[in-house]
């Protein structure tokens, strides 16, 4: 999200103030035209404007006489299949309105890839102990991939799918990633910390938070990948499931005929055959209300919950990670990760 007033031009304004605001824009061509009480009446765009002089209009009248009521915007919270929809359609500006009709902010989806309704907890309290002597004096997220860490990566995805509300739970050299990232104002974020005295497990901080209104998504901190977060939150919806959980093939080869049989009985056999299974990728959408079933302050892992989840008989589901993923655990992964960073917008 960002600052919206340069978008916003008042119904009494003259036309003129319009044009040089719209000139004034590098994207997105288009201003919302607001009443005196500050609700939106409608937008203007540079095309409504040489329609309206082309139809008789001049500069010296306002903006009310150009404006369109033909529009897109939310009111009553963010609903995922009507962005992506809107994004199909190529539209720049969507405004958010309250209760009153006011702009609340404006999300540019020319520059986000989707606008998910969730908080996201990245977890990066690890000592990276593999990666030695590289995470000695640097904690392994703080460890750079191009012009910036691991977990700035991870961050700025996040962002571009409209995440507003970043936990990160911290623990070894945690100075470091506090000091860097801040409070996420340089973002346009904000960003938490959850602070583990101990080593609390892969699930275990997740006790830490109080004040959580949304469901989750919850990240492992050490991960190099362009996962579509919002196919993973639509997959969630769509199968109404308890946890969703990225998950990436792995391919396992069998250089040898394999008999399918039974009291050595061959029935058949298969020449060679290649199997795919599908292993846990690290990233997950989880239901707000699972946060009050970890316990508080212990060390628990994901997939305690995963498993508590089961034997609940509820719903998890996994959904397949289309692009690149590396799980950065390995000086070899970390130069993987480099490699890839080279041929992609991630060096810049």
């Amino acid at each position: 999200m960002e600052e919206f007033s340069k978008y916003l031009i008042n119904q009494n304004s003259p036309i003129k103030e319009a044009l040089i605001q719209i000139n004034n824009l590098k994207h997105s061509l288009t201003l919302f035209v607001i009443n005196d009480k500050s609700q939106l009446v409608g937008a203007l765009t540079d095309g409504d404007i040489r329609r309206g002089f082309i139809s008789g209009n001049d500069l010296n009248d306002t903006v009310e006489k150009f404006i369109t009521n033909k529009f897109y915007y939310l009111n009553n919270g963010i609903d995922v299949k009507k962005i992506h929809e809107l994004k199909n359609k190529d539209i720049g500006l969507l405004p958010v309105l309250n209760n009153k009709g006011e702009i609340t902010k404006v999300y540019n989806l020319k520059r986000l890839n989707s606008i998910l309704p969730v908080d996201a907890i990245i977890m990066a309290g690890g000592k990276g102990e593999r990666l030695r002597p590289l995470t000695d004096n640097v904690p392994k997220p703080m460890l750079r991939i191009g012009n910036k860490p691991i977990l700035e990566h991870t961050i700025d995805r996040l962002i571009s799918y409209g995440i507003e509300t970043i936990y990160i739970s911290v623990n070894y050299l945690k100075e470091q990633i506090i000091d860097y990232f801040g409070d996420g104002a340089a973002k346009g974020i904000k960003i938490k910390y959850l602070e583990e005295k101990k080593p609390l497990g892969t699930a275990g901080s997740l006790s830490l938070i109080s004040d959580l209104k949304k469901d989750v998504l919850v990240t492992n901190s050490d991960l190099f990948t362009n996962i579509d977060y919002e196919d993973l939150y639509l997959s969630f919806l769509a199968r109404e499931a308890e946890i969703a959980i990225a998950s990436v093939p792995y391919t396992v080869n069998i250089p040898y005929a394999i008999f399918e049989e039974h009291e050595n009985i061959v029935s058949s056999f298969k020449e060679k055959p290649i199997n795919t299974y599908y292993a846990n990728a690290g990233i997950y959408i989880l239901k707000k209300e699972l946060i009050n079933g970890i316990p508080k302050s212990k060390f628990f892992n994901m997939t305690d919950l995963m498993q508590a989840i089961l034997d609940s008989n509820k719903k998890i589901i996994h959904n397949p990670l289309v692009g690149y993923w590396i799980d950065i655990g390995k000086k070899e992964d970390l130069n993987k990760a480099l490699e890839i960073a080279k041929h992609t917008n991630y060096h810049e």
